[in-house]
């Protein structure tokens, strides 16, 4: 039985043919985040729902707050190993043919179980619907806007050409903004958990699952993001350790993706390391400009990453020609100029209120 058919195969958890949702909650020291969490997960308008709440590990007071819903929730109580980890500890102990990862600090749609549930009756070669995340503080309260930005695009569709030419910029939400069909997830959890750490799990999962069905994605937005400075990918300044962290996790799943194309037979480039990204390569251009000696690719040099971000604009057949030519400007300058302009031309890309016709293209 293909993958393909293995997804339609839907609904056999409780026998109705609708399919049961899985909510999983993996939290790690949110406790003052936690309970919204999983009352989102639990009052969901969606009968066929089941939720799991994984704790990591948590040294607060996470787990008293975990224990109070052990009659309506499955609870995993784990050491301490990992985002990867404590996907592969709630996957394993779920059951739905739709499986989402609730990060513990977000909150979903009381109807998002229902919208999604009924994306992947109606087209059951799904591998994944997506959809947009308000952005909310500490408190709860909007803060206006959402994550990814209303005017960019999120890609429906095929998406296996674009995660082979440019995996890290095919745009996706968070965590929390995924549903993924369970027949594909079988096919890459668990997940090897020592490469990742404590966080970066869930690009591995952006990555693979396009390679294995088509994505939808809902419009306007399905829950809430919260932005609250303790995030680890949601940052007001730039960190340099932060931008290390994804060059390395960058290079690890691009091996993945390139071992999952090669075994369902796709055409892939000859080496994991010719799979190029402008936001990769505008990483590898922010570490070495800025803190050459923490560089992590020793073979990168500044003529290098201009010539390999070429490359990589020239690739985004989803753009038009202008703007790939904007983005060839740009490595030139920031390669090529000293630090202190490369400085300026990175934060425009890290930080979008920091531009404005440029907003538009980058």
């Amino acid at each position: 039985m293909s993958v393909l058919d293995r997804v339609e195969v839907l609904g056999r958890a409780n026998g109705t043919g609708a399919p049961v949702v899985s909510i999983i909650i993996n939290n790690y020291n949110y406790a003052p985040f936690l309970r919204d969490a999983i009352e989102s997960a639990l009052n969901q308008t969606y009968p066929q729902v089941e939720v799991i709440i994984v704790d990591d590990g948590s040294t607060d007071n996470s787990r008293q707050i975990i224990t109070e819903y052990a009659d309506r929730a499955t609870v995993v109580l784990k050491e301490n190993g990992g985002q990867a980890s404590a996907f592969n500890r709630g996957f394993a102990a779920s059951s739905g043919d739709v499986v989402i990862f609730l990060d513990s600090d977000d909150l979903l749609d009381r109807d998002i179980a229902e919208r999604v549930a009924r994306e992947f009756e109606l087209d059951p070669g799904l591998a994944k619907v997506q959809y947009r995340l308000r952005l909310v503080d500490a408190h709860g309260d909007l803060l206006g806007g959402t994550t990814p930005p209303e005017n960019l695009e999120l890609p429906s569709g095929d998406l296996r050409k674009r995660m082979l030419r440019f995996p890290d910029d095919v745009r996706t939400p968070p965590t929390s903004g995924n549903a993924f069909a369970r027949a594909v997830l079988e096919q890459i959890l668990p997940m090897p958990e020592t490469p990742f750490g404590r966080v970066g799990a869930d690009l591995h999962l952006f990555n693979l699952t396009p390679l294995y069905g088509r994505v939808k994605s809902l419009p306007g937005a399905g829950g809430a993001y919260r932005s609250h400075g303790s995030n680890h990918f949601h940052r007001d300044a730039l960190s340099l350790a932060q931008v290390r962290k994804t060059i390395r996790r960058s290079n690890v799943n691009h091996r993945y993706l390139y071992r999952h194309a090669r075994r369902l037979g796709f055409s892939v480039p000859a080496h994991p390391s010719d799979i190029l990204s402008v936001t990769f390569i505008v990483n590898r251009v922010a570490s070495l400009k800025l803190d050459p000696l923490q560089h992590p690719i020793q073979d990168d040099s500044a003529v290098r990453l201009l010539w390999l971000g070429v490359k990589a604009s020239l690739r985004r057949f989803d753009l038009p020609l202008r703007v790939r030519a904007v983005y060839m400007a740009w490595f030139a300058v920031a390669c090529l100029a000293p630090s202190r302009f490369t400085e300026r031309l990175v934060g425009l890309v890290f930080f979008p209120h920091q531009r404005r016709r440029l907003g538009r293209l980058v």
